[in-house]
This record gives C-alpha cells, structure tokens and sequence, in this order.
C-alpha cells in the first residue's frame, strides 16, 4: 500500500518531507499535522533516528545534534529546516 508518494526526483520540498515521515513511521498524510514523538509506536528513539537519517537524506544536510534532540514533532520538523535554508 502506498502511504506517501516516494518519487523523490518530481518531489516538491514538502513532498520530501512528508514522505519521509510517512514512510518511516508508516503513517498517512492525514496524521501529519498532529504528529509528535511517541505519537505512534513507530516514533521511539530507533524511529525517531530513522526519521532523522531519511529527512537528512531527502535534503542532503546533516542535522546538528540540538537540532535532532528538538525534533519533537512535525511541525517542528519543519521549523527545523529553515535553519538548513530547506523552504517548504
């Protein structure tokens, strides 16, 4: 079953992102706004540095590790970014 669209070469910013939570915490599109850590078993510490790993790698960056310890949600998540000059 396809969560997210994965095409990551015709992928707008925000696609990449979504997917990459979608894909690594197996959950939908719908789920993502509310989404915080340990909102879903998926997101532990072993997920939550899966996410880390997927979204450093949809962008090409590397997280600090402050910035990976305050990922706690979605939209943090996005807020995140911005610091990696990555616009949504």
């Amino acid at each position: 079953m396809l969560i997210c669209n994965n095409n990551f070469s015709k992928m707008t910013n925000l696609e990449k992102y979504n997917a990459a939570f979608c894909e690594t915490l197996n959950v939908k599109e719908e789920q993502l706004a509310e989404l915080k850590y340990q909102g879903v078993p998926e997101w532990d510490s072993v997920g939550h540095m899966s996410l880390v790993a997927a979204i450093e790698d949809a962008f090409d960056i590397m997280m600090e590790m402050d910035d990976i310890i305050d990922l706690s949600s979605y939209e943090k998540g996005k807020e995140l970014l911005k610091k990696y000059e990555v616009e949504l």
